[in-house]
């Protein structure tokens, strides 16, 4: 994660429409895309991350997805592999695409592309970017998103995916 990286502007209807510095894009409330991944593991439990203080956006939440801000020259897939690799060292997994979604929350515009994917592991946490992680079962996580500081977008994700798969499928 750095001020200086060059990340994806999108319009509203989600098209291409530049690219500036993560720290502008902050700065300037500009419409951008991340990626989300929901991490389960073979016992339908979900992956919750404690994010960093350094954080740039919501230092110090807990986080239910892992993923990212799509950059530059970057697909939602490039980037949904890139965000595993990078903040919990998983790779080589498939990615299933579950949804697309538009959200607005603390001054930031998004367009989301939401995944799952299936691993126990092993984990190797990005020091610079999550603190601790653990599995919990998808009640115990929205129990955990109405008690504890949880990223906005990530809650509305993990809602929505519980909505519409309410037996974990």
């Amino acid at each position: 994660m750095s001020a200086d990286e060059i990340v994806m502007i999108a319009d509203e209807d989600n098209n291409p429409a530049g690219s500036c510095k993560r720290s502008v894009m902050r700065r300037k409330g500009l419409i951008h895309r991340a990626a989300y991944i929901l991490v389960f593991s073979s016992k339908g439990e979900i992956f919750i991350q404690e994010r960093t203080l350094t954080k740039d956006i919501f230092p110090g939440f807990y986080d239910i997805c892992t993923g990212g801000v799509v950059l530059a020259g970057e697909t939602y897939e490039e980037s949904a592999e890139r965000e595993l690799a990078e903040e919990i060292g998983v790779t080589g997994v498939p990615l299933d695409f579950l949804f697309d979604f538009y959200g607005e929350y603390e001054g930031q515009r998004v367009w989301g592309r939401v995944f799952k994917c299936v691993t126990d592991g092993p984990f190797a946490l990005q020091e610079e970017e999550v603190v601790s992680g653990r599995f919990l079962s998808i009640g115990e996580a929205l129990t955990l998103a109405e008690e504890k500081p949880c990223t906005p977008d990530s809650v509305y994700v993990l809602s929505r995916y519980a909505s519409l798969n309410p037996n974990n499928e």
